[in-house]
């Protein structure tokens, strides 16, 4: 204890003499935050070896020693459903002394674990020898978190009450975490990290698919947009998980993006063996020699054979589609807005590309875009040389540069010179506005409020794209519940302003649901399934057989059979945070039996006893078909329905008193196993 005490101060001083220093990196994805592993909650993650790499000192706060990054790697995940978050590291070498720390970074730079002490979450730098002299190995393996232990850090040595072992940490659900593991023992021999144990998921629940895709210009590349981050290594190179069909094409290469620097990703780039005429095709993804599709960091894969639609559109010149319109009534800029994508490098930087008429004399000083790291750009933002300042009228017109072109997009075509778009300047209103919900059982109301500054005297408010108003602050009343979108326009006479479409979630529906067992025989339970719409806090069953319930999904119920069925009426009523009540109904047919049978005799004389012929108590019968033939072995009576009864006729006149042949086939609801019978019933009158 005193030699690792000794140890870790001698580190403490190096560090804190110069704490911007940080010692040689390797370049191994995962030895730091921001190439921390991807973790899952489903399987054990084996790190097979330790690299002799070393770290700055990481912020921690509890301990009195510095904590290094040395021989650490680092693990990062996502938290899906709050609670405990259990975890245990066990050296493939028992005797190595592993040191870890649990971060909340949530909204953070992955590198502020190195400054921001408060990000600590939980902390373990345990150890003690278990020699009697120096050289023998440390004891620290396994540690972790788990349940029955205490404490949400525990410094060196072997001080009393000291342990591996903190307490399970509650984390959040939406919150990223990082996990730093760092081997404090000379041992190049690597652990396995496993979670579980406590009540937290960092289990994606999200199932993994291709979102969308994007075709290069010339029709031999396209680039796959995934709907999570998956990993790297899933991918097949030569592209053989992927097909394009019509099949004038076939995918030779796959690039998974952005993974020189990351385990995961969230998009990919096929390369074709030939180009695509423009037209719509299909992008198939299959399981590949790999024995995966793409899968995510939990291994769960894009469904095999799933498709999406690319689009190769033909190559022409790209117009100046639209301005988007200044937000500002003294604006020192405007935006352009390009349906494809423009390359940065075409645009001259002084500005010369454009160049502005109207009311005013306005000089163009700089244009440049927003460029992405390939360079492209769906916008160009041309700068003035001082605000315009007074109302007027202007018109911005695409010339030949100081670069000697227009611009050009993303496909190498040349932008036509002498295209131009309309814009005006005005004094400045703001369109925003505030709302409060006032909530109901039934119905909503949302008042809406404008603040009516600067002199706006005109309100035109859409709501929905069904109703309107002219009022600064009107009250509108909702039936229906959902997600509700409202918009104002306001003027003062000169200056006008559109706020964005706003959306407002009106999420207090109430509805009571449930399901039920439909008919119960004798010696059966019926059971309940809850499942009612809203923000629910109490429910209230009567099951009709004077049992009563508070749960959300009851016990089974008994019910006393009687010679005749009966309908017993059940009842749910629920309640939401608003004190809202709903309720509903359903009849559970308590059966007097279930066996199934066909009478040997029936008359139907009309005196409400025996007057039908049928399969009797078929509650539990399915694929029914019963049949009726004569002593002829005509087919009289057919039905599938086992409530549809022969009523003793045949071509609308009383069928003779004889002895009639009878057939029933059906399948068992509870065995699935077919039955099929066959006997003989008398018709008397």
């Amino acid at each position: 204890m005193l030699m690792r005490s000794i140890v870790k101060l001698l580190i403490f001083f190096i560090f804190t003499l110069s704490a911007t220093k940080i010692v040689a990196q390797c370049s191994t994805l995962g030895l730091t935050p921001a190439t921390a592993i991807p973790v899952c909650g489903t399987s054990v993650f084996r790190q097979d070896k330790v690299f002799d790499c070393g770290g700055q000192n990481v912020a921690h706060r509890d301990c009195p020693i510095g904590v290094t990054s040395d021989r650490s790697f680092w693990y990062k995940f996502r938290c899906f459903q709050s609670g405990t978050l259990g975890f245990l590291i066990s050296g493939l070498n028992s005797s190595d002394d592993y040191d870890w720390i649990l971060y909340d970074v949530t909204g953070k730079n992955p590198n502020d674990v190195f400054f921001d002490a408060s990000l600590q979450v939980s902390l373990n730098i345990y150890g003690t020898f278990v020699g009697t002299s120096g050289g023998a190995p440390f004891n620290n393996s396994p540690t972790g978190c788990k349940a029955g232990a205490s404490g949400d850090f525990h410094c060196e040595g072997d001080a009393s009450g000291n342990t591996p072992f903190n307490r399970m940490p509650t984390i959040t659900i939406g919150h990223d975490y990082l996990l730093m593991v760092a081997n404090f023992t000379n041992s190049f021999v690597g652990y396995d990290l496993a979670f579980g144990g406590g009540t937290a998921s960092i289990t994606d629940p999200k199932d993994p698919h291709m979102e969308s895709a994007r075709a290069a210009c010339d029709g031999t590349q396209t680039t796959i947009k995934l709907n999570k981050r998956m990993k790297c290594s899933s991918l097949m190179t030569n592209g053989s998980e992927f097909t394009i069909n019509p099949p004038l094409a076939n995918v030779i290469a796959a690039e998974a993006i952005g993974c020189t620097s990351s385990f995961d990703m969230d998009s990919l780039l096929l390369t074709l063996d030939a180009p695509l005429p423009p037209g719509t095709y299909n992008i198939t993804i299959h399981t590949g020699a790999d024995g995966n599709t793409v899968i995510d960091n939990c291994d769960k894969g894009v469904p095999n054979g799933e498709t999406i639609p690319v689009t190769i559109f033909p190559q022409f010149p790209t117009p100046m589609d639209s301005l988007t319109k200044p937000i500002r009534c003294a604006p020192d800029s405007i935006q352009l807005v390009f349906k494809k994508r423009m390359r940065c490098n075409s645009i001259a930087a002084d500005g010369s590309d454009f160049v502005i008429t109207g009311t005013n004399p306005v000089t163009v000083i700089n244009a440049h875009g927003v460029c992405n790291a390939e360079g492209l750009s769906d916008v160009i933002i041309i700068k003035f040389a001082a605000p315009i300042q007074t109302k007027g009228n202007y018109i911005v017109t695409l010339v030949t540069g100081t670069d000697g072109n227009t611009i050009i997009d993303e496909c190498g075509k040349e932008s036509v010179p002498g295209q131009f778009l309309p814009f005006s300047t005005k004094d400045t209103v703001n369109a925003d506005f505030a709302y409060n919900i006032k909530w109901g059982c039934k119905r909503d109301t949302i008042d809406y409020v404008h603040d009516g500054r600067n002199e706006v005297n005109y309100w035109k408010w859409n709501f929905d794209d069904l109703r309107s108003s002219s009022l600064q602050s009107p009250s509108i009343l909702y039936a229906t519940y959902g997600t509700k979108t409202a918009q104002l326009i306001v003027s003062n006479g000169v200056c006008r302003d559109t706020s964005s479409k706003f959306f407002i979630l009106l999420d207090n529906e109430l509805k009571a649901k449930f399901e039920a067992t439909a008919v119960v025989c004798p010696g059966e339970l019926a059971s309940f399934k809850e499942s009612s719409i809203g923000h629910i806090t109490n429910w209230y069953w009567d099951f009709g057989n004077s049992h009563i319930s508070n749960l959300q999904n009851p016990p089974a119920q008994t019910y006393l059979p009687s010679r005749i069925a009966t309908d017993v009426l059940v009842k749910l009523i629920v309640t939401n945070n608003f004190g809202c009540k709903d309720s509903t109904y359903q009849k559970v047919k308590v059966a007097g039996s279930c066996y199934i049978a066909v009478p040997n005799a029936f008359t139907p004389n009309n005196d409400g006893l025996n007057d039908y012929l049928y399969p009797l108590n078929a509650y539990k019968a399915t694929n029914l078909l019963f049949r009726v033939y004569n002593r002829f072995g005509q087919l009289i009576f057919e039905t599938k329905d086992w409530t549809k009864r022969w009523d003793g006729t045949f071509k609308g006149q009383g069928a003779d008193p004889a002895t009639y042949v009878w057939t029933l086939t059906y399948t068992n609801i509870d065995t699935g196993k077919k039955i099929e019978q066959k006997g003989t019933s008398v018709l008397i009158r």
